[in-house]
């Protein structure tokens, strides 16, 4: 778990400290508006330092890797001070929660296309689904699968992406969806067969 963050001192405000207290006592939604109405960065400042820590381990939980996460609590931040500018928020906890975990997942994606290599995930696909391979057509029959890939349902195709092509476990999958496990595994079963009838189609129709 991460022991530090980059926001664990209080913040102090150089017009504002003999408000400190009183300010420190707004409520969520005040700050917001304080914030909005101003345009000065120390009211969400107060707000995140808030739920820092929360959001710390959501972005450890994702990432791993300390120093990643806490590079990810800054850029949240970032994104939070130009979001809340034209965001009706309600619940800042549940909503900051949203962000954070959709950036850290949006990470991981860019991380996985960097180090994703095509064949490897084609090669098993194609083995679980009797499809053809030939080496020499490698680059045609991988189009052929990601096309293939586009045309399953939206579950079977994110389930199908995040186990085949960014190698996720069945619990990962299941973590990053909030798909149960028997539900990823019936999406898994259910995308083969149907990869299955349209790369068949696809080699017929050659």
């Amino acid at each position: 778990m991460i022991q530090t963050n980059p926001f664990q001192e209080p913040l102090r405000h150089p017009e504002l400290n003999s408000h400190q207290k009183n300010i420190d006592k707004l409520r969520d939604e005040e700050l917001i508006s304080h914030y909005r109405s101003s345009g000065e960065p120390y009211y969400a400042g107060v707000l995140f330092q808030r739920y820092t820590q929360y959001l710390a381990i959501v972005t450890f939980k994702y990432l791993k890797k300390q120093a990643d996460a806490e590079d990810a609590l800054m850029e949240v931040f970032e994104i939070i001070l130009k979001d809340l500018k034209s965001h009706e928020i309600l619940n800042f906890k549940a909503w900051s929660y949203s962000v954070t975990k959709h950036h850290c997942l949006k990470k991981i994606k860019n991380a996985n296309e960097k180090k994703f290599k095509p064949e490897s995930a084609f090669k098993q696909i194609a083995d679980e689904t009797n499809y053809d391979f030939d080496p020499y057509l490698l680059d045609n029959q991988i189009d052929e699968l990601k096309k293939a890939i586009s045309s399953l349902g939206a579950e079977q195709r994110q389930c199908v992406d995040l186990f085949y092509l960014q190698e996720k476990s069945y619990k990962e999958v299941s973590d990053i969806t909030g798909y149960s496990l028997n539900e990823v595994k019936s999406y898994l079963q259910n995308g083969k067969r149907n990869l299955k009838g349209l790369l068949t189609n696809t080699i017929n129709e050659r």
